[in-house]
């Protein structure tokens, strides 16, 4: 698009260019040295181009030739215009005189100069101006072109400064100001990479309050919400300007120490917290009185990166609350047993690998207006022998740490073309099937090569496909080779007539560039906001800003977690097209997904008894952990 418009330009600029010179030529007829016999046709291209064009003599500054266009916009007449140096006319910021000339000089169709043009009336106006070398005999002139920018650049600044309450809702806790968890995955890694650099120690703080949840249960979540606020305000009060307090969601808050000297400032920091907290606090004319337990990782002694950090400073935690809690408790190498359970999970999924354990069940994806499903997405199970059905955040971290995601991900894939080709058989209508694909399975593996041998074995369009990348896991900051591995995969995947769908939107340090620089087909709005859209106003305003920036984009939005007629309604007013979660239909075994493949409306007024099979049989329970 950037090379056709420059080429656009040039050909413009040439087109007006030789018609200035004409017209220069009939408004100085006596000037020696200027070239006869032009052609009419540049002259009419000059004087009907619908933007401003000049013809500008560098040396007096002064404005030779102007076309209408010219006059309409300035105001001025073309007198009036001969008689004003090109610096009243326009001026730039930190350009005057010859600066602005020289600057005037350099721009390009490739690269224009942007500049603020004075109007008669006093109005200033918004443009960028190309410039054209021209030999007219002996003499050296510009040929200039201006082009009005003023709509853009407000429409620019609009949606920039959308863009910034858009990221303000969503890296920022709505009830406590403080920074959340998506601010947090962003801020963190960071803060490690700035202390390895200065080969300083960084301090992890895991918060939990004691007993909570009695508070909830006794007073009410509103009583509980002001003491969640009155927490906040003294954990901040007690840290340093520069440590960063970030509530994680429910009642748990994680500080971050920089340039820590010893673990001794870490230890009086955590007992400051823990004193501030233990000090009643009245809340609704009653006094409340709550402590809170701490879990203490450092870097680098305790982890490399945010993962360990976080997942030891937790099990620190744990460790305060097993001590009788109001205390706070440093990581230790004997705080292992979630690392032992992490070696199990691994053993086992290495195991349901090849003894058929694992199985993809499908979840429909609604038009809102119609009730048709309009695509299906693909979700991996695993049902353990001894343990039942295992969540996947259990493994699917786990299984990327330890290689086995490659694998897992050509399972899913294989297994949904496979079904995808049994419902085409069995006469029912298919619709795109959705498979989520990681950031590791996307740079280790050639996933559009065998999507591609796969559907031309199975006799299957690629455009059947349709492949889930999450923000968090993908447009995070990663090393630039890693990041243009990614963008090099995914553009093979669109070559193949795959379609591109951004999952858990909102919940990764969205970056909106990567919506025009990855060409992205589909939006799915995380659960998080949809769960309260209808009661909680932050949520609504972020859903509404999504759904409406997707409009102006021509994305397609679904929206995750429907679970409630009032939801649907909220999102339908919204505008917002299709839908996704329980009020339809639970995720269910390929068998039992033909019947939501007639073409017909699904009939939220009767649940279908095979697609609350994962119910009754207790999937959503939290199994026990797996042992070696």
């Amino acid at each position: 698009m950037t090379q056709l418009a420059f080429v656009f330009g040039a050909l413009a600029g040439l087109i007006f260019a030789l018609g200035a010179v004409l017209l220069v030529k009939r408004l100085r007829p006596a000037a020696p040295g200027w070239v006869k016999n032009y052609d009419e046709a540049h002259l009419a291209a000059f004087e009907q181009w619908p933007t401003t064009a000049f013809v500008l003599d560098p040396a007096s500054e002064r404005i030779l030739a102007a076309n209408p266009a010219a006059v309409r916009n300035t105001g001025y007449s073309l007198q009036e215009l001969r008689a004003l140096p090109f610096g009243k006319l326009f001026a730039g910021e930190g350009m005057e005189g010859q600066e602005l000339m020289r600057r005037v000089r350099e721009a390009n169709s490739r690269a224009p100069l942007e500049l603020r043009q004075c109007c008669s009336d006093g109005t200033q106006r918004s443009v960028e101006a190309s410039c054209y070398p021209l030999t007219l005999g002996a003499q050296s002139v510009l040929a200039v072109a201006v082009h009005d920018v003023t709509v853009r650049r407000k429409v620019e600044t609009h949606l920039l400064e959308k863009h910034q309450e858009l990221d303000r809702l969503a890296h920022h806790d709505q009830l406590t100001g403080l920074p959340n968890r998506l601010y947090l995955q962003v801020h963190l890694p960071e803060a490690i990479e700035e202390a390895k650099r200065k080969n300083s120690v960084l301090a992890v703080l895991f918060l939990d309050l004691d007993r909570f949840k009695h508070v909830n249960d006794s007073r009410g979540h509103e009583t509980g919400d002001k003491l969640l606020k009155t927490v906040a305000q003294r954990v901040r009060a007690t840290m340093r300007a520069e440590d960063v307090v970030v509530r994680m969601g429910g009642d748990e808050f994680v500080v971050i120490m920089k340039g820590v000297g010893s673990t001794e400032q870490v230890n009086e920091a955590a007992g400051r917290i823990n004193n501030a907290l233990c000090a009643p606090m009245v809340v609704d004319g009653r006094t409340l009185v709550t402590t809170v337990s701490i879990g203490v990782a450092l870097y680098p002694r305790d982890g490399a990166d945010m993962g360990e950090l976080l997942r030891h400073s937790d099990t620190a935690m744990y460790q305060a609350k097993d001590r009788g809690r109001n205390n706070f408790q440093l990581f230790s190498p004997g705080m292992d047993k979630r690392l032992k359970e992490r070696i199990a999970i691994e053993s086992s999924l290495r195991t349901a690998l090849q003894s058929r354990q694992l199985d993809v069940h499908y979840q429909p994806i609604v038009d809102i207006e119609t009730h048709r499903v309009v695509a299906l997405e693909a979700l991996l199970r695993w049902k353990h022998p001894n343990h039942g059905y295992v969540r996947p955040e259990r493994f699917v971290s786990i299984a990327e740490e330890a290689g086995l995601i490659v694998p897992i991900g050509d399972f899913v894939l294989q297994r949904a073309i496979e079904d995808t080709v049994r419902w085409r058989q069995a006469g029912a209508t298919i619709v795109p099937v959705a498979i989520n694909v990681s950031a590791v399975q996307l740079q280790r593996s050639n996933i559009a090569e065998t999507i591609s041998r796969l559907t031309k074995q199975h006799g299957l369009d690629p455009s059947m496909l349709q492949v889930e990348l999450t923000e968090s896991a993908v447009f995070e900051r990663r090393e630039g080779r890693a990041r243009e591995a990614s963008q090099d995969a995914v553009g093979r995947l669109r070559e193949l007539g795959v379609h591109i769908a951004i999952d858990d939107f909102g919940t990764g340090y969205s970056s909106l560039s990567y919506l025009k620089r990855w060409r992205v087909d589909t939006l799915k709005i995380d659960r998080s906001f949809v769960r309260d859209l209808v009661t909680d106003m932050s949520d609504l305003a972020i859903v509404s800003a999504i759904i409406a920036m997707a409009r102006h984009l021509n994305i397609k939005v679904v929206a995750e977690g429907i679970e409630g007629w009032p939801q649907l309604e909220k999102l339908r007013q919204l505008g917002c097209c299709y839908a996704q979660g329980y009020l339809f239909a639970r995720p269910a075994p390929a068998a039992d997904c033909v019947r939501l493949l007639s073409g017909s409306p699904v009939d939220l007024t009767q649940r279908i008894p095979a697609l609350d099979m994962l119910e009754s049989t207790g999937s959503g329970e939290q199994p026990q952990a797996i042992r070696a």
